[in-house]
């Protein structure tokens, strides 16, 4: 049970470390520094997402009968469907941005700033989630050490993306100590969203393989829409290309080596 929760856990304290270094670093992040960081944070999540979440899905559809195919194409067009709706709803603004996007609201930059990355992380805890959820059933093929590499992999390219989000807020004009905060409340989905998934999950272990698709659309659906336009807007978008490659060829590794 205490591993369980250590795993859980594993990505907000990514999160939370990353946030911190708005106290050690300037207001103002490196714009190549920026870009490479994105770049890896899609990197990251493109290679967990195949690796990690649709080939162990499509191998347990097979080892239940089915014929592996439909539960990854239908659970991955739901993730990506599922964010797209947030995407509408939930008021937000991004770092580049000056127009908000969902319904209208009245909350400041830096409340929207926040609720941007916060929609970001969700994929990546119900990914945790439901990978933990896999590792825990019985004959699912999924092993915990699966499991903890995906926290791991996401904790590290969480930790800039604290980073990323904390010294933003700083530079618009919030506090160190409340850029830290907003930072740190932006990765607390994570752990809820584990959470929530596994409970789902845990009730209906057949349905695993849609699930563990279901977070892969999601998370694609963020690298997609935010992370890879992030990385390759102005310049630098070569070095953003770089990091990329970096953090799939490393999530890659990661999960062939622990899995």
């Amino acid at each position: 049970m205490f591993q369980d929760a250590f795993v859980i856990l594993i990505p907000f304290l990514g999160t939370s470390l990353g946030a911190a270094m708005v106290f050690c670093m300037r207001k103002q992040m490196n714009p190549g520094v920026e870009k490479f960081l994105l770049g890896f944070a899609a990197g990251v999540m493109i290679a967990a997402s195949v690796w990690s979440l649709l080939i162990p899905g499509i191998d347990m559809s097979r080892e239940q009968g089915g014929n592996g195919w439909f539960p990854a194409a239908a659970g991955f067009l739901l993730g990506v469907g599922f964010l797209l709706l947030l995407d509408r709803l939930v008021p937000h603004i991004h770092m580049d941005s000056e127009k908000p996007e969902g319904v209208k609201s009245g909350f400041q930059k830096t409340t929207m700033l926040m609720l941007a990355v916060t929609l970001h992380n969700l994929p990546e805890g119900m990914a945790v989630g439901v990978t933990l959820a896999g590792a825990m059933a019985a004959g699912t093929g999924i092993t915990m050490a699966a499991a903890t590499a995906l926290a791991v992999g996401i904790a590290i390219q969480n930790f800039p993306e604290g980073a990323i989000i904390s010294m933003p807020l700083c530079s618009a004009g919030a506090s160190k100590k409340k850029a830290f905060l907003y930072g740190v409340l932006s990765g607390v989905v994570e752990p809820v969203g584990s959470v929530a998934t596994i409970l789902l999950a845990a009730q209906v272990v057949p349905i695993l393989p849609y699930l563990l698709a279901f977070a892969a659309g999601a998370m694609i659906y963020v690298v997609v829409e935010e992370l890879v336009p992030e990385a390759h807007s102005g310049e630098y978008s070569d070095i953003g290309t770089i990091g990329a490659a970096i953090g799939f060829v490393l999530m890659m590794v990661m999960d062939v080596a622990l899995g």
